[in-house]
Order: structure tokens, then C-alpha cells, then sequence
């Protein structure tokens, strides 16, 4: 985008935050992120240019401002996860859902391809796993592989490996979105296979209950670092009026905040799967509880709450 277009979409809204005095402490801080924003690009489009000084000028003031209203400062560590974060998610949400649709296709694939094929499972989960699984579902406890292994180790090696996925799959980006839509493929047709599994086997309900402890935060930063690789890749296929190359940088600093942020969701994965989930005894009503609580995170940290802070950031006097 050209300068003179950023300045005639902006300006406008820049001029009201200098005219009218926020209503609140909230509003105030939904204006400080979005200039924020507007200075970040600017930065990275525009450096060294009047609109990058006059927006480096209205930040600074306004960061003064915030601050004298705030008794505590958070830090930029935290207005990472409160604001900046967010806004990433809201204005990529279009391309994180379609990596969620081709996670949900690939899945299908995967528990067809086990329908039909009885050796598939075999092919994707291992002899091993599945002898083992075999074996435990006979002895009527068909999730006791869970219960191997000290806890401890199993927590560290499973974060270790989930966070390298998730950054790998992420820079896979850089192929076009190519080596991204593989790494989501293999996930999502392990997951359509191994989930076909129990259910030929008449478990599905215990292998929900138990697997899904971990596995809804587990698999949602999947499909997550899966669109953050593919908004890099969009970056560089679509690069709108911006050249390829400044495209290609906004949209991989845009994706790398948003693998980077899904390190603590995995972190509380790891630690479901190495110290809950092998409580395969555990009540229905506790699973649920566990299940339920983080989908319902998911959907509001990476749905409705983005949503709702990138519409106060954009139209601070809305209604005016």
C-alpha cells in the first residue's frame, strides 16, 4: 500500500483520537494497540517518513497517558498476550480457518483410509503401538500405554517435540505453504486413523475421553502454527499492493508471533498428557470438565475475544 493510501484510510480515525478524549481506561488502551499497530507498519513501510514520525509522536504521548492511568504495568510481556496476540489471530482469521477446514478434510481422510484399508493403521501408528494398544484393549484397559513412563519425562518430551512441530510447521511456510499442508496432512490423517481405531474396536468413547484431555489443546495449536506457516505463505503469494519482499516480512513477523504464542499452550498439553491422562480411571465428569474447559478457551482466546478487541481498537467512537 502507498503511503498516500495509508494515510487516507488512517487519518481520519488518528485526527479523532487527537480531537476526543477517550471514555475510559479501556478505550484508551484499545487506541494505544492500534496505534501501536499503525506505527509498526509504518516502521516497516514507511521508515524514516513524516507519517512514521507523526505516529511515533502520537504513540509516545499516548503511551505516557496509558501509563499515568495504570497502576500497574504489565509489561510487554503481557500486553503480548492481552493485545498484541490477538490482534495477529483477528486479522488472520480468515486464513486460520482454513487451515482448521484442510486439518478437518485431511482427519476424514485419514479415518476413510483406515475404514477401507486394514493395514493403514498399521502404516501410520507403528506394529509396535498397535500390538501394544491390541493387547491392553483385551485386558479391558485400551488406554494403559498412557501409564507408561515416569511423568516427569514424559511431560519435557512431549513439550519438546510438540513445540519443535509447531515451529517447524510453521517455517514450511517459507515453501509456499507446501511443506505446511504436509506437516498438517501427516497430523491430521494419523489422527483420522488413530481415532478409527477405537471405534473399530469398540473403545471411542474411552479414547475420547482420555486422549482429548490433552489433545484439545494439543491439536487446536496445531492447526494454529499450521496457520501461521500459511499466512507466511500468503505473505508471498498475495502480495497485494505491497512489493513481494514487504509482504513476505509483515506476514512472517505476523506468524512468528502467533508459533511463538503457542509455546504455553503447549507447555499445559505436555503436562495433561505426562500427569493427567494416564488417570484413565478418572470420572466421566472430570474428563469432560478438563475437555470442555479447553475448548472453551481456544474458542474464546482465539475467536471471540480477538474479534471483540480488533472492533474497540478500529472503531473507537463507534455509534459517534
Amino acid at each position: 500500500m502507498r503511503e498516500a493510501a495509508f494515510l487516507r484510510q488512517n487519518q481520519a480515525r488518528w485526527q479523532q483520537y487527537d480531537q476526543r478524549p477517550p471514555a475510559g481506561p479501556d478505550e484508551l488502551a484499545a487506541r494505544f494497540v492500534a496505534l501501536t499497530d499503525d506505527l509498526a507498519y509504518a516502521q516497516t513501510f514507511y521508515p524514516g517518513s513524516p507519517t512514521t514520525a507523526y505516529l511515533n509522536g502520537a504513540t509516545a504521548k499516548l503511551h505516557q497517558r496509558l501509563y499515568e492511568t495504570k497502576r500497574e504495568d504489565t509489561g510487554r510481556f503481557g500486553r503480548f498476550w492481552a493485545r498484541e496476540l490477538p490482534l495477529v489471530v483477528a486479522r488472520h482469521h480468515g486464513t486460520l480457518a482454513v487451515a482448521a477446514a484442510l486439518f478437518a478434510l485431511f482427519t476424514l481422510v485419514g479415518a476413510l483410509s483406515a475404514a477401507y484399508d486394514d493395514s493403514f493403521v498399521r502404516v501410520v501408528l507403528g506394529d509396535d503401538y498397535v500390538n501394544q494398544t491390541l493387547e491392553n484393549i483385551r485386558k479391558g484397559d485400551p488406554m494403559a500405554i498412557y501409564k507408561s513412563g515416569p511423568e516427569a519425562v514424559m511431560f519435557l518430551g512431549i513439550t519438546a517435540n510438540n513445540i519443535y512441530v509447531a515451529l517447524r510447521t510453521y517455517v514450511l511456510g517459507v515453501t509456499l505453504g507446501v511443506g505446511t499442508v504436509g506437516a498438517l496432512f501427516q497430523n491430521a490423517v494419523m489422527l483420522g486413523a488413530f481415532q478409527f481405531f477405537f471405534y473399530k474396536y469398540h473403545v471411542l468413547r474411552a479414547s475420547v475421553l482420555t486422549i482429548w484431555i490433552h489433545g484439545t489443546l494439543e491439536i487446536s495449536a496445531i492447526i494454529l502454527a499450521g496457520g501461521a506457516g500459511l499466512v507466511m505463505a500468503r505473505g508471498i503469494l498475495f502480495p497485494g499492493t505491497y512489493s513481494r519482499a514487504e509482504a513476505f516480512r509483515a506476514a512472517a513477523r505476523d506468524g512468528l508471533k502467533l508459533a511463538l504464542g503457542l509455546v504455553p499452550i503447549f507447555v499445559v498439553a505436555g503436562f495433561l498428557e505426562g500427569f493427567v491422562t494416564r488417570h484413565t480411571e478418572m470420572p466421566m465428569a472430570a474428563s469432560v470438565a478438563i475437555i470442555g474447559s479447553s475448548a472453551a478457551f481456544i474458542g474464546w482466546y482465539f475467536v471471540v475475544y480477538p474479534r471483540r478487541l480488533a472492533r474497540r481498537a478500529t472503531l473507537p467512537a463507534a455509534g459517534q
